[in-house]
């Protein structure tokens, strides 16, 4: 299924590399010990808020499951679209049968960046990610075990999901994906993306994990 509300852009023209509106504050990572590939940067709270994408930024939301954190991190990913004046158009997998052929399906409309929700997409990622390197992806609320330097994810340890067999993480918590969480995994996340952190963790907890 595909959906979305766009400005009449045809995804299908090439256009340049999207440039950040505004300037990081201070803390969301050390310019003197950047971040190593699958590394964790945990930034200060806040210090993406004076950060936008450009107008009309070509973003696929890719998310499936109708569990309560998989709706709040997709309100999140839409209310953040409406408020930056995001291209967004959201693909909705029909069943696990399409999982895999969804992310291919997100990735052939050429966007910005494909955004994860869902907990059910984490190994369909991991499978399709490293095919297409020069394509952007965001997970939010879990991780890829292994991601490329194209994966980026925004987690907490109430979410931390990894897939590959690992399991859910111990510290799993439906009730840490309250709207506020959500909405700024969703906004570091993209921030990470445009400042080319990419292929790393955004932790958004005061520590990152050990």
């Amino acid at each position: 299924l595909l959906a979305g509300c766009s400005s009449g852009d045809d995804w299908s023209q090439p256009r340049p590399k999207p440039i950040p509106v505004g300037a990081l504050g201070p803390g969301f990572v050390d310019p003197s010990h950047p971040p190593i590939p699958e590394g964790t940067v945990t930034p200060r709270p806040g210090s993406w808020d004076a950060v936008h994408p450009p107008k009309g930024y070509r973003v696929v939301l890719l998310t499936a499951g109708d569990d309560a954190p998989t709706r709040a991190l997709a309100t999140a990913v839409k209310r953040w679209a409406e408020d930056e004046d995001v291209d967004l158009r959201t693909i909705v997998p029909a069943d696990a049968h399409d999982f895999v052929p969804s992310v291919d399906r997100a990735v052939r409309m050429r966007p910005d960046l494909i955004v994860s929700a869902g907990n059910d997409l984490v190994d369909p990622l991991a499978m399709v990610t490293p095919n297409h390197l020069s394509q952007q992806f965001l997970v939010v609320g879990a991780e890829l075990a292994e991601p490329t330097h194209n994966v980026t994810a925004a987690d907490w340890s109430g979410a931390s999901f990894r897939g590959e067999g690992l399991g859910m993480s111990s510290t799993y918590d439906p009730g840490s994906f309250t709207a506020e969480r959500c909405a700024a995994a969703v906004r570091a996340g993209v921030v990470a993306v445009l400042h080319d952190l990419t292929g790393v963790v955004i932790w958004l907890d005061e520590h990152p994990p050990a």
